[in-house]
């Protein structure tokens, strides 16, 4: 350990599932112990928003980036080492040897600011699929010509009566893969 006074970023391994009841436990301790105020200065759990469909609904939630991780700002010192190495649920810090290792600019930002993520598709471009969304074309059989993930949303060449076609977007949740017959 370096008797570093600069703070710096840190990524502790914690057990699956005790990343938030971590982050609890170290601000508590940062902010009863006047001692430790100086030396951690903040910890976060890295979530990102997601838009999944259940039950034919558009739903957002938040999911943890790095499952069993917790990044953890703090000046590198015996007493901030030994707080964060023995709280409950943290199993130790990512480096060698379990010796913390500060991270770079770059991976903090990378890190605490993910890339956006779209919604999960299961169709593809040249699919053949049928309209649920209820309106004109509903039942209408169709060919995915373009998918958004990031809108949610789909393209559909849509074949209709007398040879007439359509391109039309649609909602994920308003198409379905066209069952083989």
């Amino acid at each position: 350990m370096s008797d570093k006074r600069e703070p710096c970023w840190y990524v502790v391994h914690t057990y699956s599932g005790y990343e938030n009841k971590v982050k609890d436990t170290l601000e508590k301790s940062a902010k009863t112990n006047l001692k430790m105020q100086d030396l951690i200065l903040d910890v976060r759990v890295p979530v990102e928003e997601v838009t999944e469909i259940r039950n034919g609904r558009r739903v957002k939630s938040q999911r943890k980036v790095y499952p069993g991780y917790v990044m953890v700002h703090m000046i590198e010192t015996p007493e901030s080492w030994y707080i964060v190495r023995n709280t409950r649920g943290v199993t130790g810090f990512v480096g060698p040897d379990s010796k913390p290792v500060p991270l770079t600019d770059a991976e903090v930002e990378m890190m605490l600011n993910p890339a956006p993520v779209g919604l999960e598709c299961n169709l593809a471009i040249g699919e053949d699929v049928r309209i649920i969304a209820e309106g004109s074309l509903q039942n209408f059989p169709g060919t995915v010509i373009e998918v958004d993930p990031v809108l949610g949303r789909v393209k559909v060449h849509v074949q209709m009566f007398f040879n007439r076609t359509v391109d039309e977007w649609f909602n994920f949740e308003d198409v379905e893969k066209k069952e083989e017959e």
